[in-house]
């Protein structure tokens, strides 16, 4: 093969960690091998029928052709009164933008913001897929880490050192994906402060998790009216209402920047699938599924208890998501006899292989020292996966 035939773009960029680690796990289930898969950030649930139901009549009802590139009419104003209703933000059918899934939107928003060398701070952990998108976008991540000690939340003198001429960007989600944090509108606060000072920084509010909330409730950046005209709100419907395969997301910024997202969407894939748009619609409308989120809260308590049994896992207590991110560095430099575990890396690939549980390393997400578990699966998977990651642990505690 031609060595130069691949681009260095694609030369460089890692393959997302959580997808291979789903691919390996269903790999060995394949060949029979029984795997508690705690690796994909993706409701268990099915999406609930009353959204299917209206889906369905949208295809009766002709909803089969190309959509507009910004999105259908009525789901953006479906958007709209969302952000009215729950967040008190208020926004107009130019400033709303339905993308394929939130992903999407975040892709967009760095190609029509970033110039090659422009910084993005971002806030650490992250969601897999920031740091590459960043880099696709010919940006330069800068690194703001939080530890557990901190609930993986950056406080706002970090933020302010972390600024330089050359930022661009601020890229964050609350809650987040990998450790469940939330960030309270009075943490926010602080963080707006520091930023209202740099009125040339954009931010990036990853959204998707809102609905999956078992604290206080959903607090926005944007909620601060010196800064809403710079804040991006990127949301979806995968999590909140176990719509992950549906891939409908959306966006809403100031016009100017609406509008140049837009443009990138044109030319790459166009508008999201019409009656997945409609239905989109509908959900929205109704509102968060309860259920849904109180299973998800009775199996967050259980799992938290029990990683909390297993010597030397540091756990945190996360209100919202569906992920736990121990720290299990201390297992770092320990040998099972066989085995000596050098990283999360090893961790999680000797868990799979040796004990059957699917995880993802906290390397990709920055934050080598932790381990994502997602307990979006049943209260029995989480109670037979700690049983297995307990008897793992045990072999190293020599």
């Amino acid at each position: 093969m031609n060595k130069n035939l691949l681009s260095n773009r694609v030369k460089n960029m890692p393959e997302s960690a959580t997808l291979k680690m789903a691919q390996m796990a269903r790999d060995l289930k394949s060949r029979g091998v029984d795997i508690v898969d705690m690796s994909l950030g993706e409701p268990d649930f099915d999406t609930p029928a009353d959204i299917k139901e209206r889906a369905k009549i949208a295809l009766d009802e002709g909803y089969t052709k190309y959509t507009p590139v910004p999105g259908l009419p009525v789901l953006r104003e479906a958007v709209i009164h969302k952000l009215k209703r729950d967040n008190n933000l208020d926004y107009n059918m130019d400033q709303i933008v339905v993308t394929n899934g939130a992903k999407q939107a975040i892709a967009n928003i760095c190609l029509a913001l970033l110039n090659p060398g422009d910084e993005v701070v971002l806030f650490t952990p992250y969601w897999v897929s920031y740091d590459s998108i960043i880099k696709i976008a010919e940006g330069v991540p800068v690194i703001v880490s939080a530890g557990i000690e901190q609930d993986f939340k950056i406080l706002p003198e970090q933020l302010e050192a972390a600024i330089t001429p050359k930022t661009k960007l601020v890229l964050f989600s609350s809650p987040s994906n990998p450790t469940g944090s939330v960030y309270s509108s009075k943490e926010l606060e602080e963080l707006a402060k520091v930023l209202k000072k740099y009125p040339d920084i954009h931010i990036i509010s990853d959204e998707i998790y809102e609905y999956i909330n078992f604290g206080k409730g959903h607090a926005s950046i944007a909620a601060f009216d010196y800064l809403k005209d710079r804040v991006i709100i990127v949301n979806g419907m995968s999590k909140g209402f176990a719509m992950t395969g549906w891939r409908i997301g959306y966006m809403a910024a100031n016009a100017e920047i609406a509008k140049s997202c837009v443009k990138i969407q044109g030319q790459f894939t166009s508008g999201a699938n019409s009656f997945g748009q409609v239905a989109a619609a509908y959900a929205l409308n109704h509102g968060i599924y309860n259920e849904m989120v109180d299973k998800f809260n009775e199996r967050r308590k259980v799992f938290i208890k029990l990683l909390k049994e297993i010597p030397g896992f540091k756990v945190n207590e996360p209100t919202g998501a569906f992920y736990l991110f121990p720290d299990i560095s201390y297992y770092f430099g320990k040998s099972n006899g066989k085995i000596t575990i050098n990283s999360s890396i090893d961790f999680s690939e000797h868990l799979l292989n040796d004990a059957h549980v699917a995880t993802v390393a906290g390397t990709p997400f920055g934050a080598p020292e932790c381990l994502r578990f997602s307990y979006a699966t049943s209260m029995e998977n989480i109670i037979e996966a700690t049983k297995r990651v307990k008897e793992f642990a045990k072999g190293f505690e020599q």
